[in-house]
């Protein structure tokens, strides 16, 4: 049963991928391009490959920018980009190596790259690894196998959003490198780059601590709370998350209710009896949503009670307000 079920998503996913590339060489592929921010994206890809990583062991380095880069693009697309970069480094890495994924401005453009120290590729098929069906001679023995399509199916999304991708490599067994290259719809404003829908709503950097014992999603949403400029720490059971507190003095924090060690609520109740608690602004992110749990929130001073899944512009929205609590604003309680 085990076997029938890897080699069906094993099956599934390369077909998916050959309607992929159907579409867009038919140009059936239409893009639902918007405003968003660069690391939303890379989120949910890290997301998306995280359980391929894991099976391998490979640890994954993720190097920030200083604030958020905004760029023009489909989303969904946007982030079937970097999974496959992601996933295409883990396949090819022996178990146990390093990926690292890195995001900095370069004049006009944001460069993504996905660098591994797998097998690497051959000099002289550097200038082929993105066409149809390419495999790499001399691949990884055991490393999981495709079509060959998917780097091809990168290259064109990529196009499609306007900018460009790029392999290196210094030969067999020295690791492979990918460079995107994106156009950044950010304008230049004085000597700061700002949004050019709201050049005034710049990120304003906040300390926040998120508290969830699923790790995955704590990690996932710091990783995400970072990128958009903001400095981030986690916790992942009640006791850590006081003890993070009273040591990091967050200006936020995005708590889980049913954690172990002690719940949401009684990690507020204590921290609201701390001097240095009082005006922290606590925000709960938790799948309790009757209106008896909402009640259990007023009362121990948590500030706004969120039900996963929540919708990251509406929690944006709200720590946009934390930078007036903290200078002495009053907050409204939920309703």
């Amino acid at each position: 049963r085990s076997m029938m079920e890897r080699q069906l998503g094993q099956m599934v996913h390369l077909i998916d991928d050959l309607l992929d590339l159907s579409r867009i060489s038919r140009g059936k592929i239409e893009l639902r391009k918007e405003r968003i921010e660069l690391g939303s994206a890379i989120a949910q890809a890290v997301e998306t490959s995280r359980p391929l990583i894991a099976l391998a062991d490979h640890e994954l380095l993720i190097e920030l920018p200083p604030g958020p880069i905004f760029v023009d693009a489909d989303l969904t697309r946007l982030t079937q980009i970097f999974s496959n970069l992601l996933n295409n480094a883990a396949k090819f890495t022996a178990r146990g190596g390093q990926l690292r994924l890195a995001i900095e401005l370069a004049g006009p453009d944001a460069v993504i790259s996905v660098t591994d120290n797998g097998i690497g590729i051959p000099t002289q098929m550097l200038a082929h690894v993105f066409e149809m069906f390419t495999q790499v001679e001399g691949g990884l023995q055991g490393s999981q196998g495709g079509l060959g399509i998917g780097l091809s199916i990168v290259q064109r999304l990529v196009q499609m959003h306007g900018g460009s991708v790029e392999a290196r490599s210094e030969g067999l067994g020295t690791g492979s490198k990918f460079l995107v290259r994106l156009p950044v719809a950010l304008q230049l404003v004085g000597n700061k780059l700002a949004d050019e829908t709201n050049p005034d709503c710049a990120t304003k950097c906040l300390r926040i601590l998120v508290a969830d014992d699923n790790v995955d999603s704590a990690e996932s949403l710091a990783m995400l709370l970072t990128l958009e400029g903001n400095e981030t720490q986690t916790a992942h059971d009640g006791l850590q998350a006081l003890d993070v507190a009273a040591t990091f003095r967050p200006d936020a924090i995005l708590l889980d209710i049913g954690m172990p060690m002690l719940n949401g609520y009684e990690v507020c109740r204590r921290l609201r009896q701390q001097v240095w608690g009082k005006t922290i602004v606590v925000i709960a992110l938790t799948g309790w949503g009757q209106e008896e749990d909402k009640r259990r929130s007023l009362e121990v001073g948590i500030d706004f009670h969120l039900v996963k899944p929540v919708d990251h512009a509406a929690l944006k929205k709200l720590l946009s307000g934390v930078t007036d609590s903290r200078a002495g604003h009053s907050r409204e309680r939920p309703d």
